[in-house]
C-alpha cells in the first residue's frame, strides 16, 4: 500500500497496482490459469454428460448431471462448487493483473456509461435469479418435509423457463450467485477512479 495526502491533510492509504515484476503478480497469474483450467474442464464435462443424458432420455435437467458429480473423489466437492469457486476467484485474479486494460482514459464517455448500465443490469437480473431459485428450493424442501418425505435436495428442479428443459435448483442458485458477485464487483470497479498509466508509484 502507498499513501497520499488528502485536502484535509490526512494520510490516506492508497491501493498499489500490481506490475509484472511483482512477485504477487505471478501468484495471481498462476491461480488464474488454474481457475481457467477448472472452468474449461467443467464446461467440457458438463456438455458431454448433458449430451449423453439427452441422447439416452430425450430430455435433460440443466445442471443436474454436473451438480451430482463429485471431484476428485466421492463425497468431496461437486462440480458446481468447483465452477463457483473458479469463476469468482478467477475473476478477482483478472482484476488484479489486468487493470491496465481499463486504466486511464481507455474506456470513457459513452462506452463507460453503457458498460456501467450493462453491469448494473446484469447484477439486478442475477440477484433476482438467485432469490427466485433459492426461494423455490426452500419451498420444495419445506413441502417435502411437511409431507413426511425429505426430498433429495440435490435433484430438485424447476420447469422454468422451458418446461421441457428444467433447471436443477442448486446448480442455478450457485451459477447466478457467481454471476451476481462478479457483475456487482465489476460495476463497483467501473465507478471507482482509475489509475492513470502515466501516474508514478509513490
Amino acid at each position: 500500500m502507498n499513501f497520499y495526502i488528502s485536502k484535509f491533510g490526512n494520510r490516506i492509504m492508497k491501493p498499489r497496482y500490481l506490475e509484472k515484476t511483482d512477485a504477487g503478480y505471478k501468484v495471481y497469474l498462476y491461480i488464474f490459469y488454474v481457475c481457467g483450467f477448472i472452468m474449461v474442464s467443467s464446461l467440457v464435462f458438463g456438455v458431454y454428460v448433458t449430451m449423453i443424458e439427452w441422447i439416452e432420455n430425450g430430455t435433460y435437467v440443466m445442471g443436474e448431471a454436473i451438480h451430482n458429480a463429485t471431484i476428485p473423489f466421492e463425497n468431496f466437492a461437486r462440480v458446481t462448487t468447483w465452477i463457483f469457486f473458479s469463476t469468482t476467484i478467477g475473476w478477482y485474479c483478472v482484476t488484479r493483473i489486468g487493470w491496465r486494460r481499463t486504466a486511464g482514459n481507455k474506456i470513457v464517455g459513452t462506452r463507460m456509461a453503457l458498460l456501467q448500465l450493462m453491469l448494473l443490469g446484469f447484477s439486478i437480473i442475477a440477484l433476482y435469479e438467485v432469490l427466485y431459485n433459492f426461494t423455490v428450493l426452500n419451498a420444495q424442501i419445506t413441502a417435502g418435509v411437511i409431507d413426511g418425505q425429505v426430498p433429495d435436495i440435490d435433484r430438485l428442479s424447476v420447469a422454468y423457463p422451458d418446461p421441457d428443459r428444467p433447471w436443477n435448483l442448486v446448480f442455478a442458485t450457485k451459477i447466478f450467485l457467481a454471476g451476481f458477485i462478479i457483475s456487482t464487483h465489476a460495476f463497483y470497479l467501473s465507478i471507482k477512479p482509475r489509475k492513470s498509466l502515466d501516474e508514478p508509484e509513490i
